[in-house]
């Protein structure tokens, strides 16, 4: 029997940690774990695991804590996402085959303008001053930039909701944003067009031809691999407050945290040689169902048509439900006190390594062949 473990992190445990205690529920199967994450600490610690060669290089900036709760932050940058990744490229004592910059904890709207402002870029206007100083630039230079990452791939993680997330129009940020607070219709009207305008200025920057692969994503959780006329307007160019045009104007790609972490290590073709996998997570509820992990998984043990099963901390969602989502079984390793309750996990506790051990032992009984 084959079984491939891909899960997210559970309690303390990170997603290399956890999976290697449920693959040890299997012991007389071929097993693979693979690392997956999908943003924050949690995607760094597994993309570090599933890195030995140290040719992938991982950016996460905290979001500023004083940033607004919602609305349109006018003033806000994505400065400090460039200045690390050129701080990161430094220290790193290495020329790295790629790099992921998680996008996730961005609090911006200025189309990663401070994103390419902190790579290098030129213009005859502030790119650092959030979307509100971007309606005085007519001329961008890019050059810098691109000189900077040459040879080096670029994504940009971000959340699922934000993959195909359009920068301009009626769906867009400024819209969705605006229209969420209230905001004036004249002032959205004149902050879309700022953006329309920079990103177009992106488009002619001397956009290269990119060469990046554009397969094997799966369903759900698509790659965007675009430059050249029509940044604007491309899927996930309006990723977290816009900061995907700045990764797309450099080449580079906008997929999810998950999508990533399965593509790197192989997860698609891994499945396929399966005959079993399993998924995990802190909490299987109705809010979250799960996370963008199991998400991911579960969609490629689809299309590879294997089963799919979820070991996870509490389990709070019907059969219905994860039938729909493509989950044969899922098991708790505690049961909620109550069924309207929100589960034991909500009050802080940790699941140990040996409660997740003995569980998955128990649910392996039911799924070996």
């Amino acid at each position: 029997m084959r079984v491939v473990v891909a899960c997210d992190s559970i309690g303390a445990l990170t997603s290399a940690a956890a999976g290697t205690v449920l693959a040890a529920a299997w012991p007389d199967a071929q097993t693979a774990v693979v690392p997956m994450g999908e943003s924050g600490q949690g995607f760094a610690a597994a993309m570090a695991d599933q890195d030995n060669s140290g040719e992938l290089l991982v950016v996460t900036v905290n979001p500023e804590p004083s940033a607004p709760a919602a609305g349109i932050p006018y003033q806000a940058s994505s400065l400090p996402l460039g200045l690390a990744l050129r701080r990161a490229l430094s220290m790193a004592g290495h020329r790295p085959a790629a790099v992921v910059i998680d996008l996730a904890g961005a609090r911006t709207h200025d189309g990663g303008a401070g994103l390419l402002a902190g790579l290098g870029a030129d213009a005859d206007g502030p790119l650092d001053a959030g979307v509100a100083g971007l309606g005085s630039v007519t001329t961008l230079d890019l050059t810098p930039a691109r000189e900077l990452l040459a040879g080096v791939e670029l994504l940009g993680v971000c959340p699922p909701a934000d993959v195909q997330q359009p920068l301009l129009g009626l769906r867009g940020i400024t819209s969705l944003r605006g229209r969420a607070v209230g905001e004036d219709a004249e002032r959205l009207l004149a902050t879309d067009a700022t953006l329309e305008r920079f990103a177009g200025l992106c488009s002619m920057s001397g956009s290269p031809t990119s060469e990046l692969s554009t397969g094997g994503l799966v369903t759900g959780a698509p790659e965007t691999a675009v430059t050249g006329p029509g940044l604007g307007t491309a899927p996930g160019a309006g990723a977290c407050g816009g900061t995907g045009l700045g990764i797309l104007a450099l080449g580079g790609r906008v997929l999810t945290g998950a999508a990533y972490a399965a593509e790197r290590g192989g997860l698609a073709d891994t499945a396929r040689q399966a005959d079993l996998v399993v998924t995990g997570c802190n909490s299987l509820d109705f809010a979250s169902r799960g996370g963008g992990v199991l998400a991911e998984v579960a969609a490629l043990a689809e299309q590879a048509i294997r089963p799919c099963i979820v070991i996870a901390g509490e389990v709070l969602v019907g059969s219905r439900e994860l039938r729909a989502m493509g989950i044969e079984s899922a098991y708790p390793v505690r049961e909620p006190v109550l069924p309207s309750a929100t589960g034991l996990l909500a009050d802080g506790e940790e699941i140990s390594a040996a409660e997740l051990g003995a569980t998955a032992a128990r649910i392996a009984r039911s799924w070996s062949w």
